[in-house]
């Protein structure tokens, strides 16, 4: 490979830690707008990844994602970042209806001795291509939501961590009855992704078998 070539397939762990926040900042907008836990109007369509991503212009909540995102890429610099969930609760009883699990793995080696990895961009981005692509056509299989719901971010890192002011510790929020879809995963070589969907079951047995065949459908 020539000079450049080979520079810009050398992934350190800074730039990994910089791929995944991004990557999770992305995710998170496009989850709340399919789902959508604001109005559509909020958000504003951009490229990225070669998809058409739909990301949020309420200054509030951008101020609020891009706080957090700073947070985890820096933890994501020191290998402490374990999970980074994404909870949708009912706002009237506070039931959550939805969890988004985005497991994190991280290179114990290049964590301990700095070393970089090689991977190319076009790689990484094809493998973040297709968990997009699976979040976008989640809509099909996913429970509507049918009454106004909020968000919380949950990262799960060691109790050693300095939680900035203003967070708090927080209770897993599990469903009690849930239904688990995994998506697909990506890696850095550094950093490794792996996400899932969990969300409340259907009463009915009926809803239920449509349902799985919405899920096996996606799986393929």
């Amino acid at each position: 490979p020539t000079r450049t070539e080979a520079k810009s397939n050398t992934i350190t762990l800074k730039g990994s830690a910089q791929i995944v926040s991004e990557f999770f900042g992305y995710s998170i907008n496009s989850i709340l707008y399919q789902r959508g836990i604001y109005d559509p109007e909020l958000f504003d369509a951009t490229k990225k990844y070669k998809l058409r991503m739909m990301v949020t212009k309420d200054k509030g909540l951008s101020e609020y994602l891009k706080n957090v995102l700073e947070q985890l890429t820096a933890w994501l610099e020191k290998g402490m970042v374990q999970k980074l969930v994404l909870v949708i609760a009912s706002v009237d009883t506070g039931e959550t209806l939805e969890r988004w699990v985005f497991d994190v793995d991280t290179n114990k080696k290049c964590l301990k001795d700095g070393s970089t990895q090689e991977k190319s961009e076009k790689d990484i981005m094809r493998e973040i291509q297709a968990i997009i692509r699976q979040i976008t056509s989640s809509v099909t299989f996913l429970p509507l939501l049918e009454e106004p719901c909020t968000f919380d971010l949950l990262i799960y890192a060691p109790n050693e961590c300095k939680v900035p002011e203003k967070w708090e510790e927080s209770d897993p929020k599990y469903i009690a009855k849930s239904n688990e879809v995994r998506l697909r995963s990506f890696t850095t070589k550094i950093h490794k992704v792996e996400a899932s969907v969990a969300y409340k079951a259907c009463d009915d047995s009926d809803d239920e078998e449509d349902q799985k065949e919405k899920e096996n459908e996606l799986r393929n």
